[in-house]
């Protein structure tokens, strides 16, 4: 036996004292997140599994655009957005690069492969199995916080709780959902993201630097990273558009009408891109409460929107012959792309910009928002699909123009 004083013992407990400082540190306390770090591969390897679930979320979408499938797509959506902002919001404020992060994502990926392969299925036969990997994940996440919470300072400490109650709230509701009838357990999934959404704006509201509750402050500042994080969730769930105009076109003998159709619907998705990256992705927000959370809840709409216009585009290619496109393609097409308008500027009015460029950002909302209602009435008209498409191109460019307009009249304002 080795004496705990010798030089071999004191020798091991340095190692292992290296070792878990260079491979299992503790979780950054709250507070302490570097502004100036970036996104690195492991985030972006986590987000494009979150987009498998939102594509499987969307393609089931496509095949069942109705009324049901639509709350069933909102409610799966939600869960699936709400998870990937509470884990990334773990690893903004508490993450670290070494092994511990890393098996913690690893451990997240786990459930989500089987909760994706669960979701076609979500709103029936496999409802049960999708409520119960969903608890599991959102346990997972509570544990994670919990344990973070640990080495707060005494000013986060009470908003701390309250994340982590409820992350378990959470999994505890998913959990007993799986014994409820298949519309039951749908709705009660729809009421839990309203839940949970309402809860995340009170938590953030109070925790406010100099304001709100004893022992809260601000819970967390949009770095660089997390405002690229959003931005590439939006650029990775546009790939859906694309995914969804391929797969319209690969169901039906190719024709020149058929191409047309899938060409401009590319168009249109290249749109919803340019819309947002044009007017509200990668800026700086406002670094207060109120702006903070309007930017960060603005982007729920925004993506499931994006992801939903991928779902239509099928249908829209495999109509590409029909006089009219039908009704349910339209509307859900149309209706996203006036979502992504609206919710685009809901963004932007989270960003410092709206206040500086308030010449450019005020007929712009405007603008937008007449594009919107115009996107609705084309889904009511119904045109031919190549018609309704190549108008969705037209409102798109709208506020695009209006945007170009004002640069050229003002080139010293230009970003």
């Amino acid at each position: 036996m080795t004496d705990e004083g010798s030089p071999a013992a004191t020798g091991g407990a340095t190692l292992g004292q290296r070792l878990r400082q260079q491979l299992w540190q503790p979780p950054r306390a709250h507070g302490e997140q570097p502004r100036e770090r970036v996104v690195g591969p492991l985030e972006l390897f986590y987000d494009l599994v979150v987009v498998v679930l939102v594509a499987q979320a969307a393609h089931h979408l496509a095949g069942k655009l109705t009324w049901r499938g639509l709350g069933e797509y909102a409610s799966v959506f939600g869960l699936v957005w709400i998870a990937w902002v509470n884990g990334s919001l773990h690893h903004e404020l508490h993450g670290r690069d070494d092994a511990r992060a890393r098996s913690t994502f690893l451990l997240q990926i786990l459930i989500l492969v089987p909760l994706g392969a669960f979701i076609p299925e979500a709103g029936g036969a496999r409802g049960a199995a999708f409520a119960v990997s969903a608890g599991s994940l959102f346990a997972v996440l509570a544990v994670l916080w919990l344990l973070a919470s640990r080495g707060d300072r005494p000013e986060y400490r009470r908003s701390s709780r309250l994340f982590v109650t409820g992350t378990v709230f959470c999994a505890v509701i998913l959990g007993a959902s799986a014994l409820l009838p298949a519309g039951t357990r749908v709705l009660t999934w729809g009421l839990l993201d309203a839940a949970y959404l309402v809860g995340f704006g009170a938590v953030v509201l109070r925790a406010a630097p100099g304001g709100g509750a004893p022992g809260t402050a601000a819970m967390f500042t949009l770095t660089d990273a997390l405002i690229e994080r959003f931005g590439l969730l939006i650029i990775i769930v546009l790939g859906e558009t694309v995914t969804g105009v391929v797969t319209g076109l690969a169901a039906e003998p190719v024709s020149v009408l058929e191409v047309a159709v899938a060409l401009v619907s590319v168009v249109v998705g290249f749109g919803a891109w340019w819309t947002y990256f044009d007017f509200a992705g990668d800026r700086e927000p406002q670094q207060t409460p109120t702006a903070t959370l309007r930017w960060m809840l603005a982007h729920l709409p925004l993506t499931a929107a994006v992801a939903a216009m991928g779902a239509a585009m099928v249908s829209l290619v495999e109509h590409a012959h029909a006089a009219r496109t039908p009704a349910a393609t339209a509307w859900v097409l149309c209706a996203a792309a006036a979502v992504v308008l609206l919710s685009t500027m809901l963004v932007a009015s989270g960003l410092e910009a709206w206040r500086s460029r308030s010449g450019l950002y005020r007929p712009l909302s405007r603008t937008s928002g007449a594009a919107a209602v115009a996107c609705l009435g084309l889904g009511a008209a119904r045109p031919a699909p190549i018609v309704l498409g190549l108008v969705l191109v037209v409102l798109f460019s709208i506020p695009w123009g209006l945007a170009v307009g004002y640069r050229l009249r003002r080139p010293d304002d230009a970003e």
